[in-house]
């Protein structure tokens, strides 16, 4: 037995899984240290961060984030940062569930030329129909309002969702379905009130990247909102980086801003994500 032992604990430390833990985390400290540097840099003067750009604080420096809120409108563009984000998310989470689950229930030549048809999308960069995209958001009359970015955010959602959403719901058995039905529950009914609370970490996973995606956008609202107004936490601060000179303490006191909230719904939503994209991925 204690020979047995020996060995198992041998096995634990293999070299290869050394090396491995050793790249990671090489990896991890290679994609914290921006993170590690802007919040440094929001507590220094923009002296100091052009002195001594990776030299720690020597004290708390809070007058950055008063000249933030003082020398712009950080306010309106944190407000629209919020509308964006919520509206897009709420519609999102209403609208492409629903599709997917009409195209995975209902198999046919047409719901499987339709998810192709969605999955292709997923093919064609941005860049390549961002001008006809401008132009049909004016023949809408929605170009320069957040109905705007509101509409490409969830269009641009439906692909990656339908393909997420489709993948989980193969694991979920048509039994409890037919079993609500039998109840008397309508198929709209039978959607949200049986299967979709089953759908929590992969609703849990879009929430997250598409949250992301839509907080952090740059893109989009610096081009669909009028240049007289103010925009989103991104495209505001990065009004403070000029031609010739650059308010660094003021645009890592932003970013920081920008980074808080994004944080902490990720940590909170974290162990629902990991368990949506993995169990979407091995049902896929």
């Amino acid at each position: 037995m204690k020979d047995q032992t020996i060995k198992k604990n041998k096995q634990k430390f293999r070299p290869s899984q050394v090396a491995l833990f050793a790249l990671t985390l090489v990896l991890a400290v290679f994609f914290l240290w921006p993170v590690f540097f802007a919040v440094m840099s929001a507590f220094k003067s923009n002296g100091d961060i052009l002195k001594s750009p990776v030299a720690l604080p020597t004290s708390l420096y809070l007058k950055n984030f008063q000249d933030l809120f003082a020398q712009s409108d950080f306010v309106t563009a944190i407000k629209h940062s919020l509308i964006l984000t919520i509206v897009s998310e709420a519609l999102i989470v209403c609208l492409v569930p629903m599709a997917a689950y009409a195209i995975e229930r209902r198999s046919s030549r047409t719901t499987r030329l339709i998810y192709t048809y969605f999955l292709a999308g997923m093919m064609i960069p941005f860049h390549l129909y961002m001008f006809p995209l401008f132009k049909e958001m004016k023949i809408f009359g929605i170009y320069g309002t957040l109905a705007g970015p509101i509409a490409c955010y969830i269009s641009g959602s439906v692909a990656f969702g339908t393909l997420l959403y489709s993948s989980f719901l193969k694991g979920v058995p048509l039994e409890i379905e037919e079993a609500a039905q039998i109840d008397g529950c309508t198929p709209f009914q039978t959607f949200w009130q049986v299967t979709f609370p089953l759908l929590g970490p992969c609703t849990a996973s879009m929430v997250v990247l598409n949250g992301l995606n839509i907080w952090n956008d740059f893109l989009m609202p610096y081009l669909a909102l009028p240049s007289n107004m103010a925009k989103t936490i991104t495209v505001e601060v990065y009004s403070f980086v000029g031609q010739y000179t650059a308010r660094w303490d003021i645009v890592f006191a932003g970013t920081v801003c920008s980074i808080v909230p994004a944080l902490c719904i990720f940590i909170l939503l974290q162990k629902y994500f990991v368990k949506g994209i993995t169990a979407g991925a091995a049902k896929g």
